[in-house]
């Protein structure tokens, strides 16, 4: 196996945490859906007009906000641990 280099080990840092963030969103937005129709609870309501509803500018920076504090967190957790 070769040493892993300087560059090659803050381009997997990088992936590691664009991977989780992208989770953490992942996480977020499948809640957020599935809350929107189970509070909805309208008969006949589309797919579509589900992800119209919850797919908006507010809730995409929440969104990224949550994740980036929330890996933030993890990561000094995982170093203090």
């Amino acid at each position: 196996m070769k040493p892993d280099s300087p560059s090659g080990s803050a381009l997997s840092a990088l992936a590691r945490a664009i991977i989780e963030v992208a989770f953490i969103v992942f996480l977020f937005y499948s809640n957020l859906f599935m809350g929107e129709f189970t509070a909805s609870n309208a008969h006949g309501k589309s797919l579509a007009a589900g992800f119209l509803d919850i797919f908006t500018v507010t809730n995409f920076t929440i969104a990224i906000v949550s994740a980036v504090i929330g890996y933030l967190v993890f990561e000094f957790l995982r170093k203090k641990l």
